[in-house]
């Protein structure tokens, strides 16, 4: 089961008072549902490819529309996952319904609609929470980036819906597509507040401990490519001081260097992978009191020596 479905399968279950299940349902129809013309008068279908949400359709509306008859159809799809795409159909009082639910366009436009049906902030949430059950998805923290989108077919919608979850804070933007129009959020933080906010509770904290346990794995490599970078910095570093001492060596003898560049020089064709500290810390273990400021002072002076013998 996707994250994405894992949210959808606890909000289903969300207990909720006739005002907010009247905004979800809204939500629901308005995103996901098609009013056409039949023999026996106008229907109205919901589509989904989750059976829970199909589910969900049907108890708030027989809780809200006890007249109202229903059916429910199942339907193969033909493309390459092939899964099951479930239609709940309303075949009576589908006027009322529309109506009610505010799902028709009229000429004062979707906004004015949303103001009035939508004038506590309770059924707010609730409608977020049935635009994400018709359309919206997360994407697994642990496996990509952080990523929540809800899908709109015009521009309108899309707006009212990035008005709605910007009341909440959580910074949502809007963007065109081929087919529509989405509303997204890329924040980690954000998309954690919007779940506990349509009262994803249990899924806030799934998304959380997700969130915490990548963000120490990414922590963690951080610091390991920043050890190995140093590692690699400090082994590039000490071949090029043995190159230098053994062009000395090898041009001028060994006899060449002062008593403290000699001493220097021996210890670190001695150790030649050790790091300046590692060598200072030897150098006081064997009794020469050496800081790793003094060791890379004499390191200068021989490079200085190779380089001029180099005719740099």
């Amino acid at each position: 089961m996707s994250f994405a479905a894992h949210i959808k399968k606890e909000l289903v279950g969300i207990e909720s008072a006739p005002c907010c299940q009247i905004a979800e349902l809204s939500a629901l129809l308005k995103m996901n549902g098609t009013m056409s013309l039949t023999s026996s008068g106008p229907v109205l279908n919901f589509d989904t490819e989750n059976a829970a949400t199909a589910r969900r359709v049907l108890t708030l509306l027989k809780n809200n529309f006890p007249n109202v008859q229903t059916a429910i159809l199942a339907r193969k799809k033909k493309n390459l996952k092939k899964n099951n795409t479930y239609v709940v159909r309303i075949i009576s009082h589908v006027l009322e319904v529309a109506e009610t639910l505010q799902v028709m366009p009229t000429e004062e436009g979707d906004f004015s609609i949303f103001e009035k049906l939508l004038n506590k902030g309770c059924c707010s949430r609730a409608y977020l929470r049935g635009a994400f059950l018709a359309s919206g998805s997360v994407n697994n923290p642990e496996t990509s980036s952080y990523h929540f989108e809800l899908t709109a077919s015009d521009s309108e919608h899309a707006l009212t819906l990035q008005l709605m979850l910007n009341d909440l804070d959580l910074n949502a933007r809007v963007l065109a597509r081929k087919k529509g129009y989405i509303c997204y959020i890329k924040e980690s933080e954000k998309i954690g507040d919007f779940l506990r906010a349509v009262g994803a509770v249990g899924s806030v904290l799934s998304f959380e401990d997700m969130r915490i346990i990548r963000d120490m794995r990414n922590s963690d490599n951080r610091l390991n490519n920043c050890e190995i970078a140093n590692e690699t910095k400090t082994l590039t570093a000490a071949d090029g001081q043995v190159a230098d001492i053994e062009l000395i060596k090898r041009t001028k003898g060994g006899d060449f260097l002062n008593e403290k560049l000699a001493y220097l020089a021996e210890l670190r064709l001695e150790f030649p992978e050790e790091n300046l500290a590692e060598l200072a810390s030897i150098a006081t273990e064997r009794g020469h009191a050496l800081t790793k400021s003094g060791i890379n002072h004499r390191m200068r002076s021989i490079k200085k020596i190779a380089a001029e013998l180099r005719g740099e």
